[in-house]
């Protein structure tokens, strides 16, 4: 398995503001954070095809094919430079363009924050005040990955 890129921290962030009533534990950051980088690791395959059937090696922000808020690194939760080597993880000889590495770091927030919600919905359900990481599984085994 390939080790996660995203740091643990700034997922646990995510998931408290998503769910500020709940505590989070250990297991629920690595299991989002983990989720978080494949999901984008799919989508810059996605992108690089795109990118590919344009003839060039260098993913823009509309490669991705959804449209990004208009904000700056310093709003979003995530950074952005874990995000832009987890787009190029499965990817040889790609350049993700700065705007690219942006709207690829929103659009992975917004999605991993809807995932955070749903968890501590599952957790409550549960009768627990914690998200686990079982939370987070469970949210994939119910909702698919997307």
């Amino acid at each position: 398995m390939t080790p996660v890129e995203l740091p643990y921290a700034p997922v646990d962030s995510l998931i408290r503001e998503a769910a500020p009533e709940m505590r989070v534990s250990s297991g629920a950051a690595e299991e989002l954070a983990s989720r978080i980088q494949d999901e984008g690791a799919s989508l810059a395959v996605d992108a690089a095809e795109r990118a590919a059937a344009d003839g060039r090696k260098t993913i823009r922000a509309t490669d991705f094919g959804f449209e990004a808020r208009d904000v700056t690194k310093d709003c979003l939760i995530l950074p952005v430079a874990p995000v832009d080597r987890i787009a190029r993880l499965r990817l040889d000889d790609y350049r993700v363009r700065k705007e690219a590495r942006l709207a690829l770091t929103v659009h992975l927030e917004d999605w991993a924050t809807g995932v955070a919600e749903s968890a501590a919905r599952l957790a409550e359900h549960a009768g627990r005040r914690t998200v686990q990481g079982e939370d987070v599984e469970a949210y994939f085994d119910i909702c698919g990955n997307r």
